[in-house]
């Protein structure tokens, strides 16, 4: 059967809907550069305007999925994948998968870069002396079985076309689209092979996802379309108004995660952690009181320490990072947010933050630029806290005052007191499964 691609976007156009023949012809077409630019990019218009079915947006993501390399994890047991939606002070990762790797479970996984406000756990990684995100397959799946956690960068050659079509949303306005975010994420996530895989859906003024029935949106798009591609699918909602927990940037953020895995990190990234790893756990079947039990136990007894040192060691990095934080590469350079009057801080605006380390060069516009692991912010205070007037609510660890003016400006706008005490949001705001 054959299509012309004019009618095909008069479909859409029109409200109608695809079949996986049609999808399959655009998707290659513009893959392989048969299909032009313009005409995929009237496409893409017309899906944003009047959206596609789920059914649909299953197919799309199968077929950018099936557009390259396939990760094939079927050697390895109960393997779980984890993605989050991109938010400030996320370091989630760093700790989660060592600590599922210390309850049994496998993750072999690809990780990205950070981009504009939000940061990337390959970055963060980075921070350590000679870890490397390059490993040849047959080394990645070998220490994926050896650790329990082996974790690469994202290959070009996984999902080509969901890069090929980020490109182009982004030159078009179309990247703020549903079905089009949802089949983006996943197609990354079922091509990686992974039996399980777990979302956390950021909400609010730090995240993709501003209101909490945009990000349930998303979560069940999402776990709709791996449930369709016969994958367990479990997505946590949690807030992102304010930074999680108290240090933005990269090696702080590796500070922070290493005293969590020590079992003493601050209380919302723990919570967080431990939730994720219930719902992974849940997953294969085990009690979630059990679960978690077993989660907040690898934090106590150094488990989940223990696997994060062996898969640094594994990757090439120097172990004596993990057991002395003290030779990272902070940026000497210290200049502190004071609260402008007496009450209780009400909000700490997470974008502001993400973009004041972007300011210091703690991170990076466009893909490729070189970045300063050592700077960012910390939280000295957080909402519902007490504060007077002149206390410091924020410190900056900034080199040599590059981009400290702008930071200094986004982060006092960024924050709101109040006279009455306040009532925070909860972290973790819903579930879909």
């Amino acid at each position: 059967m054959s299509f012309h691609i004019p009618d095909l976007i008069q479909k859409k156009r029109s409200g109608g809907e695809h079949s996986l023949e049609e999808l399959r012809l655009l998707v290659q077409g513009f893959t392989d550069g048969s299909v032009p630019d313009y005409q995929v990019s009237a496409w893409l218009m017309a899906v944003f305007f009047r959206g596609m079915t789920a059914r649909e947006t299953a197919d799309l993501t199968r077929i950018m999925a099936e557009s390259g390399d396939r990760m094939i994890l079927t050697g390895l047991e109960r393997t779980v994948d984890k993605h989050s939606t991109g938010g400030v002070g996320d370091k989630t990762s760093l700790i989660l998968t060592p600590m599922l790797a210390a309850l049994g479970l496998t993750v072999a996984k690809m990780s990205g870069r950070g981009l504009a406000h939000t940061g990337g756990t390959i970055d963060k990684l980075e921070s350590i002396p000679g870890w490397t995100p390059e490993l040849s397959e047959e080394r990645f799946l070998q220490q994926a079985r050896d650790t329990g956690l082996a974790l690469v960068g994202q290959s070009k050659d996984l999902a080509p076309a969901d890069g090929k079509l980020y490109a182009l949303r982004d030159v078009t306005a179309t990247v703020d689209c549903l079905p089009l975010i949802a089949s983006s994420i996943m197609s990354k996530k079922l091509a990686s092979g992974a039996h399980t895989i777990v979302l956390d859906v950021k909400v609010g003024a730090g995240a993709f996802m501003k209101t909490l029935d945009d990000g349930r949106a998303l979560a069940r798009a999402m776990v709709d379309i791996g449930t369709h591609q016969g994958r367990q699918v479990r997505a946590v909602l949690t807030d992102m108004e304010t930074p999680l927990g108290h240090l933005a940037g990269n090696s702080l953020e590796v500070l922070e995660a290493l005293e969590t895995l020590r079992g003493h990190g601050p209380q919302d990234l723990t919570e967080l952690c431990v939730t994720l790893a219930v719902e992974a756990l849940s997953a294969y079947g085990e009690d979630a009181r059990q679960a978690e039990t077993r989660a907040r136990q690898t934090l106590k007894d150094g488990s989940a320490l223990a696997k994060f040192r062996a898969f640094i060691e594994a990757q090439g990095g120097d172990p004596t990072f993990v057991d002395d934080p003290g030779q990272f590469d902070i940026a000497p350079g210290r200049a502190d947010i004071a609260a402008p009057t007496t009450g209780f801080v009400e909000r700490i605006d997470a974008l502001s933050v993400g973009r004041a380390v972007l300011a210091l060069g703690g991170g990076r516009e466009k893909k490729g630029e070189a970045i300063d692991h050592g700077v960012g912010v910390e939280l000295l205070k957080k909402p519902g806290e007490a504060v007077s007037a002149g206390e410091s609510v924020m410190r900056l660890y900034h080199r040599d005052g590059r981009g400290l003016a702008h930071a200094q400006e986004l982060l006092n706008a960024g924050i709101t007191i109040s006279a009455q005490q306040v009532n925070t949001p909860p972290l973790i705001l819903d579930r879909v499964n």
